[in-house]
């Protein structure tokens, strides 16, 4: 068995719980946020590492009863194939764009990318389906600013944390890739770049490049791909 690293502090009240080297080499980067008692995560990775990332959490003295949402930052199955299971065990509500709610509740293996990995997608229902351009979700004491970002995916989105001191930005899969089968648009993704560099974010918890600090290194992650694309 592969010797996987322990969870990551990010910064006051957040965690890398799961990723590729972390709990299943096909996970997305995965992260936890504590609302003083509740818990979010931002993804759920692919399924297979995820009794990993529970136990990851467990080992930063939580208990994962606490996680009241899953938010999905798009439909791929390294970003969900894990979050049934975290409904199932611990009643956790899964949130997502109701643009890519489709894909989702219907189990549609190209949309997801289930085909990439080989594997079967069972239809997942959703608790939440956001809308609009900017949603909030309360978690605890925190707000949760939900940026629709579309451009990878339709439904894509992002999530923007304002602590005391550090406004920490989860923008998964800003780096793409774009296909047609995902039903990907890179002129929206270009909008949705700009829209993130605005928000001049002093940490990027991303989702295959995992944490980007302090705020000029995040703008220099997000230009330097908007120059690979050259859109």
């Amino acid at each position: 068995m592969r010797p996987y690293r322990a969870p990551l502090k990010v910064c006051e009240r957040v965690w890398q719980v799961g990723g590729p080297d972390m709990s299943d080499a096909n996970d997305c980067c995965v992260y936890l946020v504590d609302g003083n008692g509740p818990l979010v995560l931002i993804d759920a990775g692919c399924g297979p590492g995820y009794q990993a990332v529970v136990v990851n959490i467990i080992r930063l003295g939580f208990e994962p009863e606490a996680i009241d949402t899953v938010l999905l930052t798009h439909c791929h199955i390294d970003h969900v194939g894990a979050a049934a299971a975290f409904r199932r065990d611990y009643g956790a509500k899964l949130v997502a764009h109701r643009l890519d709610a489709p894909p989702l509740e219907s189990g549609d293996r190209v949309m997801t990318a289930a085909f990439t990995y080989n594997a079967r997608f069972e239809p997942l229902p959703l608790d939440v389906k956001l809308d609009g351009d900017l949603s909030v979700l309360r978690i605890g004491d925190l707000e949760l600013q939900v940026l629709s970002t579309p451009g990878h995916t339709a439904g894509s989105v992002s999530a923007c944390l304002d602590l005391e001191k550090t406004r920490v930005l989860f923008a998964q899969d800003l780096h793409g890739p774009f296909h047609p089968d995902f039903g990907s648009d890179v002129r929206a993704w270009r909008s949705s770049m700009d829209k993130l560099l605005e928000l001049r974010a002093d940490v990027l918890c991303e989702g295959h490049f995992g944490v980007h600090s302090p705020g000029d290194a995040v703008t220099a992650f997000i230009r330097s791909h908007l120059e690979r694309i050259g859109v």
